[in-house]
């Protein structure tokens, strides 16, 4: 019996609209011809089930109206880094003519290189036709983000038909990439030296005579740092603050060739690299370039700004590995956009004679070139003592990064 029903409600979902009414139209047949109280009940019920199933089809869910709302876990701003999770809220709206017993919410996020996230859960509507969902998404990886339509279904309240409605609600947002507080860069220290020809200017940030502001009197300040106008106004003790010197120009060079990476998550590191490089420029207002080599070459010129940062960033928030051809021959097509006597970061796992002739040419563009190894971890000791050595006969100074942890140690200097 129960097996029986089982299949006479799947039928019956099956039905389309014709059928319906060609089962009402049976009724209406089988009225005429019996007549009888028993036979009018039966049309009445008929009449009346085939009436609400098309208003559950025709006015019911498929006019379902959402919005989304999207936020951190950690706060009311929407700023996701690699490894968060964000919190998702649909606020759902259904007619209020006809009730439903439940609703099933599906969702489809994909990520720019093509990955997707289901998502699939039940609600059940308010009195006014209402109903809200909460949910988390997993922890996220860096990239860009997008909702597609929101597909509902539902069932009549004795079960028998599914109904589908689909609404389109705004959800797209970026995920930056994985960074590291770095507290200090040996490259920028005055004491810095690199060995043979090539010398690392004197970089320390010293300060200058023009008073660039005020600031709160920090213990060991000397006299003659004291401004005594703001003291006296504020009635707290205030320093002078003095306009530094300007560093040389960096350009960051991240290497998106293909070939390059043995694993994904080695290219992640490599970008990881790049974008706490950037946040360390901006907090030491250092003028700071990008330069990917992937599929298309994109630069971003030297600054300071913040808004010219927060564009490189961005633009390594969807960043592939799907470079290809020379290193060298790529950099050449833009060799304007690198000016002379600025730093030159080569950022790649390369350890071959391809990396050396990278940084070779940046000497000839008279740069100090600079190379941070992306490394793995199953990486030989010896393969990597050997490839540091063979920079530093040739006057150039490289580190090697084998995890974002230990990227502070290695450009605080030394092998981490």
């Amino acid at each position: 019996m129960r097996a029986l029903l089982s299949t006479w409600k799947t039928g019956v979902r099956s039905l389309k609209f014709w059928r319906v009414a060609s089962l009402w139209v049976i009724c209406l047949f089988y009225l005429l011809f019996q007549g009888g109280k028993t036979s009018l009940m039966l049309f009445t019920m008929v009449s009346l089930l085939v009436c609400y199933w098309l208003l559950s089809s025709l006015g019911g869910i498929r006019h379902i109206k959402g919005s989304r709302t999207m936020l951190s876990l950690e706060g009311e701003q929407f700023m996701l880094r690699a490894g968060d999770q964000a919190q998702i809220k649909l606020q759902l709206q259904l007619p209020r003519l006809l009730p439903l017993p439940y609703i099933i919410v599906r969702e489809v996020m994909k990520r720019h290189n093509g990955d997707s996230w289901a998502f699939e859960d039940s609600v059940v509507p308010q009195v006014r036709g209402e109903a809200k969902l909460v949910y988390n998404t997993p922890p996220l990886e860096r990239g860009q983000y997008e909702f597609e339509s929101t597909e509902c279904t539902s069932e009549d309240i004795f079960g028998l038909m599914e109904h589908k409605g689909n609404f389109q609600a705004s959800g797209q947002f970026r995920v930056l990439p994985r960074t590291i507080f770095i507290p200090h860069w040996q490259l920028y220290s005055r004491n810095s030296r690199l060995p043979g020809p090539e010398t690392a200017i004197s970089n320390s940030r010293r300060e200058t005579t023009q008073i660039n502001g005020v600031r709160d009197y920090v213990y060991g300040d000397r006299i003659s740092r004291i401004h005594w106008n703001a003291t006296a106004k504020t009635g707290t003790w205030k320093s002078k603050e003095f306009e530094h010197e300007s560093l040389p120009k960096t350009v960051l060079v991240l290497d998106a060739h293909k070939i390059s990476y043995a694993a994904p998550q080695q290219f992640e590191l490599a970008v990881s690299i790049c974008a706490s490089l950037l946040e360390y420029g901006s907090r030491e207002r250092i003028s700071m370039g990008l330069c990917t080599l992937g599929k298309d070459l994109r630069r971003f010129a030297p600054a300071e700004g913040y808004i010219e940062r927060q564009h490189m960033i961005h633009h390594l928030v969807d960043i592939d590995a799907d470079g290809y051809g020379s290193h060298r021959d790529r950099l050449e097509e833009m060799h304007d956009f690198y000016p002379a006597g600025s730093f030159f970061i080569f950022i790649s796992p390369l350890a071959d004679e391809s990396a050396m002739r990278v940084l070779r040419w940046a000497k000839t563009k008279q740069m100090t070139p600079y190379q941070i190894q992306v490394g793995a971890a199953a990486q030989r000791e010896g393969s990597r003592s050997s490839w540091q050595s063979a920079l530093q006969n040739q006057g150039i100074r490289g580190v090697y990064v084998s995890s974002l942890q230990g990227l502070p140690a290695s450009m605080g200097g030394g092998l981490a």
